[in-house]
């Protein structure tokens, strides 16, 4: 028989509220529960019509990202399937549409929420350009800022603007709206070339190169979140020391913040009715022909990389076989 559970909202039964998150997150279930539902009408603006993974703590297990809706899930829950490239299936996702269908994921342990940049109904067209800044190991969030400056200052040569966010880990996004005129590889092609740029303007700082070994130590401007590809919301917590959250930050701000400024126990207060992310999010933009052709003429990082690792390969292979 099931026990009964510690509490229920929006008709969601809630469970096991007192047990610890996750090693490190200095924080319960129940607090994982509370902060989600304090921020659920500012996180749903990124996860509404959008398919979605989760990234999930059970006790005592690793973390583990889920696509696929489980045989349990609710029928209320809204969810659309759509092709795995990766795993070559069809993949049933979830839509996070409303507070019920978050509550419900929240008392499944989801600490981390990453929506698509395609919507449900326009598989197509993505709705935003992502560059992610990803910088070297250690305390390295302002090396970060710096690169994400960067790639403000591309886009202003360009007529483009974005908004910043922590990625809630040690990284920074930048998101670029814009309209369903380009499709998908144009859209990429167009995140190439802002990279290209950025890493233009100060390649001591940061570098495309995909190949973590190769970067010497420099922010990586990573231009491979297009198509299918998901980012973390804005809002959502992360699997992290102290739960951190995915925060918005205004441009004359961000070199005086910290990702440990924001976590579940302090976002509620800092957000209160307000929604910063909605309202640094520009208008949608459209993609010039002139970027799209520039970034056509970029290799897809992934791509090089794939190929420089079978060269690689194959060189140990025959150096090998010399011996």
């Amino acid at each position: 028989m099931a026990s009964k559970p510690d509490e229920t909202r929006d008709g969601v039964p809630l469970t096991n509220l007192d047990q610890p998150l996750f090693d490190g997150a200095e924080a319960t279930k129940r607090d994982l529960v509370d902060y989600l539902d304090a921020v659920h009408q500012q996180i749903l603006g990124g996860l509404r019509d959008r398919p979605l993974s989760v990234i999930r703590v059970r006790p005592g297990q690793p973390a583990f990202m889920q696509k696929n809706v489980p045989k349990y899930t609710p029928e209320w829950v809204r969810t659309v399937p759509m092709w795995a490239e990766a795993s070559k299936r069809e993949v049933s996702y979830a839509l996070c549409d409303d507070r019920r269908t978050l509550l419900w994921f929240a008392n499944q342990r989801a600490v981390e929420y990453h929506p698509t940049l395609v919507r449900a109904d326009r598989w197509d067209r993505v709705t935003h350009l992502v560059l992610d800044l990803d910088p070297p190991e250690g305390e390295t969030f302002q090396l970060a800022v710096r690169a994400a400056l960067l790639v403000r200052q591309a886009l202003a040569e360009l007529g483009l603007d974005g908004a910043v966010k922590t990625s809630g880990a040690k990284g920074v996004h930048v998101y670029v709206p814009i309209d369903d005129q380009a499709t998908i590889e144009d859209a990429a092609a167009a995140t190439r070339a802002i990279a290209a740029r950025a890493e233009r303007i100060d390649p001591a700082l940061a570098t495309t190169e995909y190949v973590k070994e190769n970067r010497g130590g420099k922010v990586f401007v990573d231009s491979t979140r297009a198509g299918g590809a998901t980012v973390v919301a804005a809002y959502s917590p992360r699997v992290r020391p102290g739960a951190s959250v995915s925060y918005p930050i205004g441009w004359e701000d961000v070199e005086q913040v910290s990702p440990r400024d924001f976590t579940i126990r302090s976002v509620p207060a800092l957000l209160g009715d307000s929604d910063p992310w909605a309202a640094a999010l520009p208008a949608p933009q459209t993609l010039s022909a002139e970027l799209i052709e520039e970034g056509r003429a970029i290799p897809i990082a992934r791509v090089v990389a794939m190929h420089e690792g079978k060269r690689r390969a194959r060189a140990r292979r025959e150096a090998e076989e010399a011996d």
